[in-house]
């Protein structure tokens, strides 16, 4: 049978098929690649989903928007999204390959650095000038007179400086009549060779003024997302001055200054820690013009140190160098400030690693079962055949040796190959008025005017108490290179005045102190080590003599020949660390085999020069070393040299393994109640000899108290224990001079000052009611009604518990 063929060469049954069925073959047909259609795009959607999404655009959505992605040719997996014209740079997962892991992808990104406060700031002093910029508010016209006053002193001495050229002459702005979005956003738009410094002088007031505006635009520029946390970083630095009212406001806390120390705090957000020199503020009923006085030549050092292109100074902008601001102040900067904020494990890090001060509570430790290790350090060598030639001298401290990196880790600054000096923590508390150390309630010294030093960083002694743990060289003989003493003279001011400069940045630095610390008034040459080891001590002493600088030597007994010849200083310690040869052995661990008999020596040259300068016996108690049954052997001690003042201070704890392994624990810390008992006992037993000793002072907040000579140093039925520093140079100049009334010399007598404070005598504490006593976090403030107790119960008011903040054993 042979089919029929159509026109279009089909089969005549096929295309009546088709005639009959297409409608139905159709609409299958349109429903299955309908079907195939959604399905691949449904398979499509759920892959896009399982691969790194694309970062969503800055505009507006947009539905037509193609997402294009080219590969740079740096490497296959940096890739650049172009978005609405932003280019992005950002490392993103390699593309999907056949194969793709099920679940998201993990996109892994490369932080962008951000521009530092160095390179915002960059200041190039041959062709960039400097444009400072006051700012004022007021109401009442006081502190507009004061700002246009300091605008004149100002373009005046611009006019005279020698940095003339790289100043321009102040702008004065009224923040009443500013846009703050041209001032406080960003640096003002202008010459790119005019870098701005902001000076800015405020009132305080109790209503809503403009100043108010002023402080709520500052925190909300800081807190704006859209703006970054220190836009005006790109200034070269500020600074602020208060003026506020003490009668209305007696203090800081009731709110003397206090919009003033608010625009200074948000300020030093918002220019990352830009602060050129400490607040100032000033009383308008009193001597307001002498702090502006101060405050305004401390900006113009800071502008000479600008412009010369020596930026702000080293260490962290604004909060001075890490390894000098103690922890206390880190923490209370991130309390109150919200400055120099540490991660939490490089805090923890920084704990660890921290060596303590003498002068600070250390942190407890696991009580060590292991005695007082009796170690006598003295080696000794045969000496070689044939070795004639001795050995060439060594540095003391070699700049690449691990003691010098020790010592530099603790804060020290090392002069030349075997000095140092460091800044003491009591002077940075001065300086932010928190109060100085005992030596002010005791003699006067205030410890922003003091330096504390040291000759030689070598000691013949390895006390268990010591701070510094082995990290200093020890030794019997002098066998190193010897700096000349007018070296570190000039190495130790220039060192110190650096640290105190580094303090400029620091919340709460007062700027009259501030001001009054770049003059050193007093020298501590204690420090770590033993000074008068250094062969020529009495040079460096005669320098500082005459300078001006009072000096307080330390020695450990154990160099009776290097004492003999000492010239006289304005007050010589000795460290009386053990009432017999045993204990002393236990708790210094000297070197010297004969030390009890060099011990012994010096006590006797200290009673033989009593009348030649103030001497000092300075007993340092340990528990379970040196207090228990010694009372009598101390006063046998004193018996024998009769020195003006005996220091009676309990040990500071610094919690390290090395202290641990010489058998010194918290347990060996006493009590302030203890260190009070103890004294009394030793009074008791002084007067029963007829030595006539009373307890002159004390400083409960460092665990330590005074005793004096009453027949010496109490003067119409008072203490007089302060010295009159003038009048101690004037004598040295007389006898230099060759014009002394006494051709042989002075007495102590004859420099005694004012009679001591009240507030410093026995069973008032000792701190000075000017300053503001600091706890510290965490350590709450006892009311009213426990002191009153703790008084009416005999243990005083301040000898029973952990005061905050500072340094003290007093728990």
């Amino acid at each position: 049978m042979t089919l029929q063929t159509s026109v279009w060469g089909l089969p005549s049954e096929l295309l009546a098929i088709w005639h009959a069925h297409r409608i139905p073959i159709l609409l299958s047909t349109a429903s299955l690649l309908g079907l195939v259609r959604l399905t691949i795009y449904l398979r499509s959607r759920r892959e896009k989903v399982a691969q790194s999404p694309a970062p969503g655009s800055p505009a507006a959505k947009n539905n037509d928007l193609d997402l294009a992605w080219i590969a740079p040719e740096t490497g296959p997996e940096k890739n650049i999204l172009q978005i609405d014209n932003h280019a992005e740079d950002i490392a993103i997962a390699v593309a999907p390959t056949a194969k793709a892991r099920q679940g998201p992808k993990t996109v892994r990104g490369n932080k962008l650095a951000r521009q530092t406060t160095k390179q915002a700031t960059s200041f190039d002093s041959t062709a960039d000038r400097v444009q400072p910029l006051i700012f004022f508010s007021s109401l009442s016209g006081t502190t507009e007179i004061y700002a246009s006053q300091l605008m004149q002193d100002l373009s005046t001495w611009i006019g005279q400086a020698q940095t003339s050229q790289s100043i321009e002459k102040p702008q004065l702005h009224d923040l009443s009549y500013l846009e703050y979005d041209d001032y406080f956003i960003s640096p003002p738009k202008s010459d790119p060779n005019t870098k701005y410094f902001y000076l800015v002088l405020l009132p305080t007031y109790n209503i809503d003024t403009v100043l108010s505006t002023f402080l709520e635009n500052l925190q909300e520029t800081h807190n704006d997302f859209r703006i970054g946390t220190a836009p005006l970083s790109g200034i070269l630095g500020y600074s602020v001055f208060g003026f506020g009212d003490k009668e209305g406001w007696p203090t800081e806390e009731e709110g003397f200054c206090s919009q003033a120390k608010e625009v200074d705090k948000w300020l030093a957000k918002l220019t990352g820690r830009r602060r050129a020199f400490p607040l100032g503020m000033g009383d308008v009923k009193g001597q307001t013009q002498e702090r502006l006085h101060e405050w305004r030549l401390g900006v113009q050092e800071a502008l000479i140190e600008v412009a010369s292109g020596r930026g702000l100074g080293e260490g962290v902008p604004g909060s001075g160098d890490p390894a000098e601001s103690g922890e206390e102040d880190v923490d209370e900067m991130e309390d109150s400030d919200g400055e120099g904020v540490i991660p939490t494990k490089q805090a923890k890090r920084t704990k660890l690693a921290k060596l303590d001060d003498l002068e600070d509570l250390g942190r407890m430790i696991t009580t060590s079962s292991s005695g007082p290790l009796a170690v006598d350090f003295t080696t000794y060598k045969s000496p070689k055949s044939g070795a004639t030639v001795p050995a060439a001298p060594k540095e003391m401290v070699p700049a690449s040796s691990p003691t010098h990196a020790a010592l530099t880790k603790q804060g020290y600054t090392i002069i030349g190959s075997h000095s140092g000096v460091k800044i003491c923590r009591w002077t940075k508390s001065a300086l932010r008025g928190r109060g100085s150390c005992y030596k002010y309630s005791f003699y006067g010294i205030q410890s922003h005017l003091c330096m504390e030093a040291t000759p030689s960083l070598s000691c013949s002694n390895k006390c268990v108490f010591c701070w510094r743990h082995g990290t200093n060289p020890v030794g019997t003989t002098w066998r190193w290179i010897t700096d000349p003493p007018q070296v570190i003279f000039d190495g130790i001011t220039t060192a110190h005045y650096k640290k105190i400069r580094m303090m400029k940045g620091v919340p709460g630095v007062r700027a009259e102190r501030f001001a009054e610390a770049m003059r050193i008034r007093h020298c501590a040459l204690s420090l770590v080590g033993e000074p008068i080891f250094y062969p020529h001590i009495n040079e460096l002493i005669n320098i500082m003599h005459s300078r001006r600088i009072s000096t307080f030597l330390v020695c450990n007994a154990q160099h009776p020949a290097q004492l003999a010849a000492l010239v006289p200083v304005t007050q010589l310690y000795v460290s009386i660390d053990a009432s017999n040869k045993d204990s002393l052995r236990k708790i210094d661990r000297p070197l010297h085999r004969d030390f009890w008999e060099r011990f012994c020596a010096c006590l006797d040259i200290l009673h033989q020069r009593r009348f030649e300068q103030r001497t000092v016996f300075r007993l340092t108690l340990v528990k379970g070393f040196n207090m228990a049954d010694e009372v009598r052997g101390y006063a046998d001690l004193v018996e024998r040299a009769l020195p003006g003042f005996v220091e009676v201070k309990g040990v500071t704890f610094c919690g390290t393994s090395a202290a641990g392994n010489a058998g010194l624990t918290m347990q060996n810390v006493p009590f302030y109640a203890e260190v009070q008992e103890f004294v009394t006992a030793l009074v008791e037993e002084l007067n029963k000899r007829g030595l006539g000793y009373g307890i002159g002072a004390e400083h409960a907040h460092s665990c330590c108290v005074l005793l004096a000579d009453e027949r010496r140093f109490k003067r119409n039925g008072r203490w007089a224990t302060r010295i009159d520093f003038e009048r101690f140079f004037d004598l040295y100049e007389g006898k230099v001079k060759g014009t002394a009334e006494d051709g042989d010399g002075w007495r102590p007598e004859d420099y005694v000052g004012d009679d001591t404070p009240e507030w410093a005598l026995w069973g008032k504490g000792g701190f000075d009611p000017r300053d503001t006593r600091v706890f510290r976090k965490g350590k709450a403030r006892r009311d009213a009604a426990l002191e009153e107790a703790l008084e009416e119960a005999g243990l005083g008011s301040l000898g029973v518990s952990v005061t905050g903040g500072d340094e003290t054993a007093e728990r």
